[in-house]
């Protein structure tokens, strides 16, 4: 009987049919799986009265309270009146490091609801209650999900503050790897049905970075959650991906010509001399020089480093790399490695985004800052000793191999490794979400200087190899060409996304491409200080789903997404 229903559920949708999509996107309907009914709206009743009506197990709310219409503001538009909850699940004092945990939250349900939810997750080590508005996706948003009528919550996966000294409590931990997602889902659930009478009709979790990988857990392990899952360049290996920057710190500290200062080791005018080497290789590859590499694979077999950047014969003085340079950073572009050659994490594609601050900053500076307390206070079992970790020592001395020997261990307090909370079980095995018609768009910006697209590229290959080579019926990438990590670079960097899966997943209305922006001057979400200056400042591309990119049709505005295709 399943099998006819979910039969007629995919007859009934027309079979490669073009459609209109939102937000600059095109679209075609996908046959084949069972499709989600569209959502309806309700309204609310009176906020302040929820605080008394919320009664749900291990959860106090702190506070109802009405928000006024225009009190928050989304690229200069007034965000419609709302009703704002905060409250903790599960306070509790930890009996292993005598600390007070709680998961704190914060829910933001519009007056006028479009029967929708949405999960906020957030980036880094969490540890605050942001602001619960929505990510859409890129950066600097014209739009958020609460703006569109979305309930929204926001967490801090169960401990405050953002410092990475929660690891000592094997808890803690786990809220923060999945469980409080899995925690926070029913609760919000139940708080808006009681605000407006009924359940939501449809449910979306989203957010990049860290966030991106609270979505792909998410994916694999409460399926039956969520309708749309929105992913933005995923750390979904994080801690392997930490320690491959740790690696990096260490390649260049051994390369930087001032002691301490890892940016001497590959230095603002050598990134340049790379990256405009890679775009004389590369930036025609899509039929037309305009500054932006289009076809990221293409590019990797056009460009190599020995050959395409000049050694230096003499000192370094931003004209050439040095052989030790090309050796050592060629090195970190194919995958660093432990001292036994090891490969920790994933291939980097050479971009020409890698010569941007944002770039250099997570290169050199957020090994020892960022990436040094994660693993070693909140992934090795046990930890190091939080009384005496100094992060820099850590990222500079510490051996690569025990790393990743302590990131995979568990012990007697710590039961669950560090890889086993924070990676999603079976991450290419999406087949429950497949089952019931829910769906997953990615993004990921090529010159991510922390999180590599090759990483998620390879990933969205071994789902197609999951599905028979070919999962764009429920699943689909789209790279983002030179942006930086979530956004940023000498790109085209906003976008909406999430439009498109609320399009996709309530009507079948499959994404063909999304439309993409630069933030030059005058950008209401904020200007991009990476554009070139002599691009348009309103300039437009098709992100195109991988292995599709986006190529000149060979006349027409080199500005205008129009004229590119997605081959």
């Amino acid at each position: 009987m399943k099998n006819t229903q979910m039969t007629a559920a995919a007859a009934s949708i027309a079979i490669l049919l073009t459609a209109c999509g939102g937000s600059g996107t095109k679209a075609t309907t996908v046959s084949g799986l069972p499709q989600l009914g569209a959502a309806t709206g309700a309204t609310l009743g009176n906020c302040a009265d929820l605080a008394s009506k919320i009664s749900f197990a291990n959860t106090t709310i702190t506070a109802a309270t009405p928000v006024a219409a225009g009190v928050l503001t989304i690229a200069g538009k007034p965000v419609p009146a709302h009703c704002q909850i905060t409250g903790q699940m599960y306070k509790r004092i930890s009996a292993v490091d005598g600390k007070s945990y709680a998961i704190g939250f914060e829910m933001r349900l519009p007056n006028n609801w479009n029967g929708r939810f949405f999960y906020q997750t957030n980036g880094g080590v969490d540890g605050s209650v942001v602001t619960a508005t929505g990510s859409v996706g890129g950066g600097g948003p014209l739009d958020h999900a609460l703006n569109m009528g979305f309930a929204v919550i926001s967490s801090d996966a169960g401990h405050s503050p953002a410092t990475p000294f929660f690891g000592t409590d094997p808890q803690a931990r786990l809220d923060y790897g999945y469980q409080a997602v899995g925690k926070l889902t029913p609760m919000a659930k139940y708080i808006i049905e009681t605000a407006y009478g009924k359940k939501p009709d449809r449910s979306y979790i989203g957010g990049c970075s860290n966030g991106g990988r609270h979505t792909m857990v998410a994916a694999a392990r409460y399926a039956d959650q969520y309708d749309g899952f929105l992913v933005g360049n995923p750390g979904y290996r994080l801690p392997l991906a930490a320690i491959a920057n740790i690696a990096g710190a260490k390649t260049y500290n051994t390369l930087a010509t001032t002691p301490g200062d890892l940016s001497t080791g590959f230095t603002q005018a050598e990134r340049t001399l790379v990256s405009n080497a890679v775009l004389a290789k590369c930036d025609a590859l899509d039929g037309v020089a305009d500054g932006m590499v289009q076809n990221t694979q293409a590019c990797q077999a056009a460009f190599d480093l020995n050959r395409d950047v000049p050694t230096c014969s003499g000192s370094r003085d931003g004209t050439c790399l040095s052989a030790a340079q090309k050796t050592a950073i060629g090195g970190l572009f194919a995958g660093a490695t432990t001292a036994a050659g090891a490969k920790i994490y994933s291939s980097f594609p050479y971009d020409a985004g890698i010569s941007t601050g944002g770039w250099g900053w997570w290169k050199f500076s957020a090994p020892l800052a960022l990436d040094s307390g994660a693993v070693g206070l909140i992934w090795e079992a046990p930890p190091e000793d939080p009384a005496t970790f100094n992060g820099p020592n850590f990222a500079l001395t510490g051996d690569l191999a025990s790393m990743l020997t302590k990131v995979a261990a568990t012990n007697a307090t710590f039961t669950e490794s560090g890889l086993s909370f924070m990676l999603p079980p079976n991450a290419t095995d999406l087949s429950a979400l497949k089952n019931r018609g829910a769906k997953i768009m990615v993004y990921h910006g090529t010159s991510d200087p922390i999180f590599s697209s090759d990483d998620t590229t390879a990933w969205y290959n071994g789902v197609r190899n999951a599905n028979n080579g070919d999962a764009s019926n429920f699943a689909r990438f789209f790279p983002v060409p030179g942006m930086n990590h979530c956004a940023d670079g000498p790109t085209a960097d906003q976008f909406d996304m999430l439009t498109p899966l609320i399009a996709w997943v309530e009507q079948g209305k499959a994404p063909d491409s999304v439309q993409a922006s630069v933030r030059g001057a005058g950008n209401a979400g904020g200007v991009n200080a990476d554009v070139p200056a002599s691009w348009s400042a309103t300039r437009s591309r098709p992100l195109c789903p991988y292995p599709k990119a986006a190529k000149y049709k060979g006349s027409g505005s080199i500005e205008d997404a129009a004229n590119f295709t997605c081959e």
